[in-house]
């Protein structure tokens, strides 16, 4: 197998129904301008409160791309 370098990026998703489509909305959002994605770690998971109600899920994203030559 050849050698590869990969970039790690850390990405803040959001979603009003989920921490999962937080984190798919952060993925899917970079993967329309980032080439080869290939692996997404879930960092950190949060809410944003509001009047004592959650308003929105958050995670925290990290990211890698292949480089290429």
């Amino acid at each position: 197998m050849p050698e590869s370098v990969y970039k790690v990026i850390e990405l803040v998703g959001t979603s009003a129904t989920s921490w999962e489509e937080a984190a798919k909305a952060a993925v899917e959002t970079a993967g329309k301008s980032i080439k080869n994605l290939r692996i997404a770690e879930i960092n950190k998971l949060d809410m944003r409160v509001e009047e004592g109600k959650v308003s929105a899920f958050r995670a925290r994203v990290a990211l890698s791309f292949k480089y290429e030559t």
